[in-house]
């Protein structure tokens, strides 16, 4: 992010209002966060105090905890917090909540690091002249997070409490009611804080001990009920080693990373809801300690995405991949984003799609067929277009050698891009033999009916018209070779019959020039729109034919294109070059969406 904007900036004006840009408007029309001072090092108790650097009044963050890939739903979140510091002139910090050592892995991490750079995001700053990487993890803060933990002690807000985790539950109570004090609640802070180091030097085994926040055991909300805020856990974490043998929880994690990045408007989703009262909470009691500065940051929800015929849980996700129903978190299949990245999704088109969903408050289900939409839209005007058969049968013209000589080629070309003539032309040969789809010849036509059937005449697209003479057979009865014979152009004199009046037109591949390719048809991975609603088995319904693998011919100038190149397949859909496999003398491309929504009938 190279300059500051202003709400009245062209980058903003064309997007839609919504609650968090009222809120973020108001908050700079009364420069509530222009007085905040910038600068010091992340952790850093300092951090908030050390001078001014960056005036951004706007900074968000995008914070992850890299224990998976990220999916659909983590794209809008992407794009919600980092295209809200763009249109007003702000910063959006790439953070990673790494707090649980046993379940993040450096793997993840750089996924995540990917993805949202493929996004089109970055986490850089310039400001006079100086560029910053905001680039953090919560692991940054560990030591600022026990030092702020050791004050609430010492100031009567928080106590270890050694309760099993069984006990702790059912004294907890529940929505009807309150809960019941710890017997550990009553000691005194140089008890608490004695036995706290214990758990810090290693001397209490996993579970043994937890610390927990001081608040109301009988507040009707229960994340207030004394929350834990520190456990124990001797694993090795992937940034800090075995340095610590104790780690912070989320819940309590989170507010400090955002309070020491000077985060304006921390936005989560609304299942997190109910804790805003404890983030509220904890930071008033650190910037009352002096260990945090004022304005603290504030948390604003928003729904989460719910797509249709998707999961997004992420345990539900490694099931699917542990358990081999899936190729791996790339697989196309897959609400991942590097699945949609290697389905053939665009950057363009996810944002798209994020734009046209908007955000609110209010819970509601988004038809998967929106997504697509999204995808038709962004690559009808950018992908090149190419012919392919999918279910390949070989079509022979019987007059071709006497009307045009025999092993004459004639050379056929088409627009790659009908709206785009500056891209040029592809070519191709039309001879004696083609592929066509095997679907084009009925012997008994239904009704409506324009393609191929004994007596009936085509065009073969960017080609000739040609006469259906019948097709021949196996002995199983499958159709092996469609017959058909070249109609001159009698009005012209000419070769072609481009004056010639048909209503059916198909598309083809020349048997001498076209290039055997593997086609992946991907469809949605699920047969109902909410898969796993109402605590379903998920894998009860899974898409049987959700993967088919063809053997296609396609035109040959698909031979030689690159890995990811995109193409609508006339009459098939758009379809990529899968970004892994696809080779020269290998082709494979993968259906990314078809040209219309079929799930819609």
């Amino acid at each position: 992010m190279t300059s500051h904007t202003t709400p009245s900036d062209d980058k903003n004006t064309h997007k839609p209002s919504n609650f968090l840009r009222q809120i973020i408007e108001s908050d700079l029309a009364q420069h509530r966060y222009a007085q905040r001072h910038w600068g010091g090092s992340p952790g850093d108790a300092a951090h908030h105090a050390a001078g001014p650097v960056d005036p951004a009044q706007v900074r968000l963050r995008f914070p992850p905890e890299p224990n998976g890939y990220l999916h659909v739903g983590h794209a809008k979140s992407i794009c919600l917090n980092f295209g809200l510091a763009r249109d007003y002139g702000g910063v959006c910090h790439m953070r990673f909540d790494d707090t649980n050592p046993e379940k993040e892995d450096q793997e993840y991490v750089d996924s995540i690091l990917d993805a949202v750079q493929w996004l089109g995001f970055h986490w850089d700053s310039s400001f006079n002249g100086n560029k910053t990487s905001h680039l953090y993890q919560a692991s940054d803060y560990f030591g600022f997070m026990y030092r702020a933990a050791e004050a609430l002690i010492e100031r009567g807000h928080a106590y270890v409490d050694e309760q099993s985790a069984d006990e702790m539950r059912a004294n907890r109570g529940d929505f009807g009611k309150p809960g019941v004090d710890s017997p550990f609640r009553s000691r005194s802070p140089a008890e608490n804080l004695a036995r706290f180091r214990e758990m810090r030097d290693g001397r209490l085994p996993d579970g043994a001990a937890v610390l927990r926040a001081r608040i109301d055991m009988a507040s009707p909300n229960i994340n207030l009920r004394d929350p834990a805020i520190y456990r124990i856990k001797h694993a090795e974490h992937h940034n800090t080693g075995n340095t610590w043998c104790i780690y912070p929880m989320y819940t309590f994690a989170h507010p400090i990373e955002d309070a020491l990045e000077n985060i304006t408007h921390s936005i989560c989703t609304l299942e997190f809801e109910d804790q805003r009262p404890f983030y509220d909470w904890l930071l008033e009691r650190l910037v009352e300690a002096g260990l945090l500065a004022s304005p603290p940051p504030r948390q604003y929800e928003f729904s989460r995405l719910n797509l249709s015929y998707v999961i997004t849980s992420k345990r539900k996700l490694a099931q699917l991949v542990n358990e081999r129903h899936v190729a791996g978190w790339d697989d196309p299949r897959m609400p991942t984003i590097v699945g949609l990245r290697r389905r053939g999704y665009t950057p363009e088109a996810i944002q798209l799609f994020c734009d046209r969903i908007g955000v609110t408050k209010d819970y509601s289900w988004i038809d998967y067929s929106t997504l697509e939409g999204a995808l038709r839209d962004d690559l009808d005007g950018k992908a090149a277009r190419a012919m392919a058969v999918l279910d390949p049968v070989k079509l022979t013209i019987g007059n071709w050698d006497a009307l045009m000589g025999a092993g004459t080629l004639d050379d056929c070309s088409a627009p790659v891009h009908p709206h785009h003539p500056e891209l040029g032309r592809r070519s191709f040969k039309f001879g004696r033999q083609l592929w066509i789809e095997r679907s084009d010849y009925e012997e008994v036509p239904p009704k409506g009916y324009h393609r191929l059937y004994p007596g009936n005449k085509v065009r073969l697209k960017y080609g000739h018209v040609i006469e259906c003479k019948g097709a021949v057979r196996d002995e199983s009865g499958r159709i092996t070779e469609v017959l058909a014979e070249l109609i001159p152009d009698t009005k012209s004199g000419t070769p072609g019959a481009d004056a010639i009046k048909v209503k059916g037109v198909i598309t083809w591949v020349g048997a001498d020039d076209g290039v055997e390719a593997e086609v992946r048809l991907y469809d949605r991975l699920f047969t109902e729109a909410q898969p796993d609603a109402g605590g379903k088995d998920f894998l009860a319904s899974l898409n049987p034919d959700s993967l088919q693998t063809v053997r296609a011919m396609v035109e040959p100038a698909l031979a030689a294109c690159a890995a990811d190149s995109k193409f609508q397949f006339e009459r098939h859909g758009y379809f990529v070059a899968d970004r892994l496999e696809h080779q020269a003398g290998r082709p494979v491309f993968n259906r990314a969406v078809g040209l219309k929504d079929s799930w819609g009938k």
